[in-house]
């Protein structure tokens, strides 16, 4: 019988901050080259709502800024993050294609549910050829409320899904698998803060940790 987990992508297979700060720091030096931005680059702040949807991210670091100034930094920021991705810049996290292959080989059905946007995601799993593994990628974009709980409940309602592991660092992941009953690990990694942590079921410091974890569960 066919197992399910679904992935977050940012801070759980892909690491982020290895294109982040690049493509955030040529943004914001875009912005002050049309006197759009005179201070420095917002990246701790970044950090902090790293995992929410992009249009929030600009509501944030943007809070004064018209809603076309908004959408065209994040056009340009996206442009970026996938030239980065492109070229070779980027990079999964340890052990993310032996866990996935590992999954694939024992009957897991692997989902990805995300807070990037459709093309973001394409590029990543594209550049990693990760779609040999990968059963389908979901996008926050689809969602128009923007909700993660709701993206999974859709992965959930598409596949049939009664039984399954959400892994992800954020608490959106934590509450998503909550809110439609599912088992959740959180991901000890770059972005993740320890009270949304201690809400998960479980907490893995390494990818590896679930080759011996979800063989025991109840997925």
């Amino acid at each position: 019988m066919s197992q399910s987990i679904i992935f977050d992508m940012d801070g759980t297979l892909f690491q982020t901050d290895t294109i982040l700060e690049i493509s955030l720091e040529d943004t914001f030096e875009h912005l002050r080259s049309m006197d759009k931005w005179n201070e420095a680059t917002p990246i701790q702040q970044y950090r902090e709502i790293m995992g929410v949807p992009l249009p929030q991210v600009w509501e944030t670091l943007l809070p004064d800024y018209s809603t076309q100034e908004r959408e065209y930094t994040d056009g340009y920021f996206l442009e970026k993050l996938i030239g980065n991705i492109r070229n070779g810049n980027g990079s999964l996290y340890p052990n993310t294609k032996e866990v996935l292959s590992y999954l694939h080989e024992n009957n897991f059905s692997i989902y990805i549910a995300s807070n990037g946007l459709t093309v973001y995601l394409e590029a990543i799993v594209s550049h990693y050829n990760l779609d040999k593994w990968i059963t389908e990628t979901f996008s926050i974009q689809e969602i128009e409320s923007l909700n993660k709980s709701d993206l999974v409940k859709s992965i959930v309602k598409k596949y049939g899904i009664t039984n399954a592991a959400v892994v992800g660092d954020r608490l959106s992941d934590i509450n998503a698998a909550k809110d439609n009953g599912l088992i959740s690990i959180g991901c000890n990694f770059d972005f993740a803060k320890e009270d949304e942590l201690s809400q998960a079921n479980m907490v893995i410091d390494d990818l590896i940790e679930l080759k011996t974890i979800l063989p025991k569960l109840p997925i």
